[in-house]
């Protein structure tokens, strides 16, 4: 009996073919639109745009229609999933991954996308509140094939109500996705979210919502399903802007990267934190000391001093060679020069035009002066003329505009001022800080204590960590980019490789005897036609594709799952990159593992947002079984006493075992758990002290296996997972109970726990 009552399997030869007709007919349609998109695209493309606004148009049509012919295709499986009966409607409505409509003329729907309003009782309907719905059909397709229907008919009569608090709708089919077992990447759920889930996809753009659930509760499965209905919904929003996804980690970008694709999205950035700096691919680690301290708002005050200490004024006076000669400045000129140059808040680099102005108009005065002196040194007096004052400059402004153009092409005179105010970049600055002693305790007196400077030094080369990746946001903000001559030098160079281009092709469209005559090289040729499809390459790229390339591009909208482990360095960097305060925050603080994490949301966000967020919890567990959650339980138990696991839905009958290290090998345990897995995914799960042996130990399993710490496996699901020495997990992690509840609810099917020998 189901939670809509009598569930009925029509899996009748009429229904099937009935379902299997109506399928075909959108698989047909859906083909026809494609190869539509396809010539459009092509039309779009091999157009030529005479004026700026033409360009503009193609480039606008060839986006459109590249993007559709990727929403076609990425649907190919499971398109229609649904059907709804109404008590006042004869005709059904069908509910898939992509809305279709009919091609003649009436615009009429054959399939709702699943995002519509008018898909939502397929989600919301139960039998003590129907919405009209008499008929839910669950249809299970392989390929283009249907396999399998699965109906409930909305009968208040036959609830069911000790299932009914949960909400559950289409009971069977969400059993089937949960005892699926596990291929390495998230399975979007489209066909079976829940009631609970729907309300919190469905929530309003505006504003932070705080996606608070426990382990196997959805919460990314609702975030990124949330990414693909915000996108629809606002499309005309979020469009220009996009939507950027961040995650812990690269496992789990991997493990969910198509998931939006399958719904029918391909615009959205997918990203860690460490990938957020343009150029930089942050693949080192540090200790959790480091990051913790890496991650401190104090880091703001450090890089601040970090940046105004290499805007130096000399100790006693400036001096520097021209012309054959040695001008001086009192070190009270170049302070001026210095305190003119940061009034004007600007940041360091843009402000450093305003220095070099002011220390060169002084030093034009200097050596004007020492000019004056020069010419008349050797010259007897000469009686003045009448009216001529004695006083009066002998140089003019013209000479005054000629000494200071030779003095800004002096590399002498350039190279001084460079050492008193240089242009920096973020990295070069970061890295001359970690690596001079003298820098960091320069920049971090009475900030951070001896042990906190410890932990930052390390060598000038050392790879980039996922921590450095906020510092070095923040020195962008600090430092800003002067790009004047860089912008003009690249506009001048694209303005010569485009007439170049030009003057070639028109060459080849002119006269073939010329090719023959040799006047015009293949490589000549070559570098035009590679140069006019680098052109429409870049015409084409998507909003986040171009958002990948921009360190300063904002965002529409901001998902960050797992976001109870990003430190107040990564939440400043995450409300640069989207200054309208629109995010999806997705999260357990029960889980936090990071030492720099959130002990709770009004601490993280209330910095920055105050109490502008609202709070929707997920409190059902689609995931982990009764009987693994009960073991979980123990460990929550000991974050926190007031704190309570989601309620399972479902129960498998397999206790989770426990064992002994050196009972048995290793890898006759992990042999058992694959062969248990039957296909499905398996997890070791071990103290970071441990990894190295244990991946050794298991090296022969090969992919079948994933040996993984805590942290790694976080936001990820497995059918079987070994938990190997709890004791160490917790002895080794300042919040290792934590991580505990973690690693013993990753696993969807069978858990066993290996304890420390003694």
């Amino acid at each position: 009996m189901s939670v809509a009552g009598d569930r009925q399997h029509d899996n009748t030869t009429t229904d099937l073919q009935h379902e299997q007709d109506y399928v075909s007919m959108l698989y047909s349609r859906l083909d026809s639109e494609r190869a539509t998109a396809e010539r459009r695209l092509e039309r779009a493309l091999r157009s030529h745009g005479d004026t700026p606004q033409e360009s503009a148009e193609r480039d606008a049509a060839s986006s459109l229609h590249s993007e559709r012919l990727a929403q076609l295709g990425s649907v190919e499986q499971g398109l229609c999933f649904g059907r709804l009966d109404f008590h006042d409607d004869p005709e059904p409505a069908y509910v898939g991954r992509l809305g279709l409509f009919d091609s003649d003329g009436d615009y009429e729907p054959l399939l709702l996308d699943w995002r519509a309003p008018a898909a939502r009782p397929f989600y919301l309907a139960t039998a003590a509140s129907p919405e009209g719905v008499r008929r839910r059909r669950h249809i299970r397709t392989l390929s283009r094939r249907v396999v399998g229907l699965d109906d409930e008919i909305l009968d208040l009569g036959a609830v069911d109500d000790s299932q009914a608090d949960l909400g559950l709708a289409g009971e069977a089919a969400l059993l089937a996705a949960l005892e699926r077992r596990r291929t390495g990447e998230m399975s979007d759920i489209v066909a079976t979210i829940q009631a609970e889930q729907d309300d919190i996809i469905r929530d309003d753009l505006s504003g932070v919502v705080v996606v608070q659930g426990g382990p196997g509760t959805g919460k990314t499965a609702v975030a990124l399903h949330r990414a693909a209905y915000l996108l629809y919904t606002y499309r005309r929003q979020l469009a220009s802007r996009g939507v950027l996804v961040v995650g812990p980690n690269n496992t789990f970008l991997r493990y969910i990267g198509q998931v939006l694709p399958s719904l029918g999205e391909t615009g959205v950035l997918l990203s860690t934190i460490g990938q957020l700096f343009p150029g930089i691919r942050a693949r080192g680690t540090d200790s959790r000391e480091a990051a913790e301290v890496k991650g401190r708002t104090v880091m703001v005050d450090v890089l601040t001093r970090v940046v105004a200490d290499r805007q130096r004024v000399p100790e006693e006076r400036f001096e520097v060679s021209f012309d054959d000669d040695v001008l001086v400045l009192d070190r009270e000129v170049v302070e001026r020069a210095r305190d003119k140059a940061r009034r004007t808040r600007r940041p360091h680099n843009l402000a450093r035009r305003v220095f070099v102005d002011a220390m060169l108009d002084a030093l034009t005065e200097r050596a004007a002066v020492r000019m004056e002196v020069d010419l008349f040194a050797d010259v007897p007096d000469i009686p003045l003329a009448e009216g001529e004052d004695a006083d009066a400059p002998v140089l003019d402004a013209g000479d005054h505009v000629e000494i200071r153009k030779e003095l800004a092409e002096s590399e002498a005179v350039t190279g001084a001022i460079d050492e008193l105010w240089p242009k920096l970049t973020p990295q070069r600055l970061l890295r001359d800080t970690y690596a001079d002693p003298d820098r960091l305790l320069s920049a971090s007196a009475g900030l951070l204590a001896d042990e906190d400077r410890a932990v930052l030094k390390r060598p000038a080369r050392s790879p980039w960590a996922p921590a450095d990746v906020p510092l070095l946001d923040e020195l962008a903000e600090l430092l800003g980019e002067d790009d004047a001559d860089e912008r003009a030098a690249r506009e001048r160079r694209e303005r010569e490789e485009r007439a170049y281009a030009e003057g070639v092709l028109d060459i080849m469209d002119q006269d073939e005897e010329l090719l023959d005559e040799d006047q015009v090289r293949i490589a000549d040729v070559l570098d035009a036609e590679l140069f006019a499809e680098r052109q429409e390459r870049s015409s084409q790229l998507t909003a986040a594709q171009r958002a990948a390339r921009d360190r300063t591009w904002t965002f529409g909208h901001v998902i960050v799952d797992e976001a109870q482990e990003l430190s107040a360095m990564d939440w400043r960097l995450l409300m640069r990159r989207c200054p309208s305060r629109s995010m999806t925050v997705v999260g357990d603080v029960a889980q936090t593992g990071a030492p720099g994490g959130a002990s709770s949301w009004q601490d993280m966000l209330g910095r920055h947002v105050e109490d502008r967020w609202r709070l929707r919890e997920l409190t059902v567990n689609y995931r982990t079984p009764v009987e693994i959650m009960d073991i979980a339980a123990e460990a929550l138990a000991e974050v926190d006493p007031e704190l309570r696991v989601p309620t399972s839905v479902r129960e498998t009958g397999v206790r989770p075992w426990r064992a002994t290290a050196g009972e048995r090998p290793l890898t006759s345990i992990v042999d058992e758990e694959v062969a248990a897995a039957d296909g499905g995914t398996v997890a070791v799960l071990a103290p970071a002290s441990r990894l190295g042996a244990v991946r050794s130990e298991l090296d022969g399993h090969g992919e079948a296996v994933s040996v993984l710490t805590v942290g790694e496996a976080k936001g990820l699901e497995f059918d079987g997972v070994v938990v190997l020495e709890p004791e160490r997990i917790v002895a080794e992690s300042p919040r290792g109970w934590n991580d505990l509840y973690v690693a013993y609810t990753r696993a969807t099917q069978r858990l066993g726990v290996v304890h420390s020998a003694g």
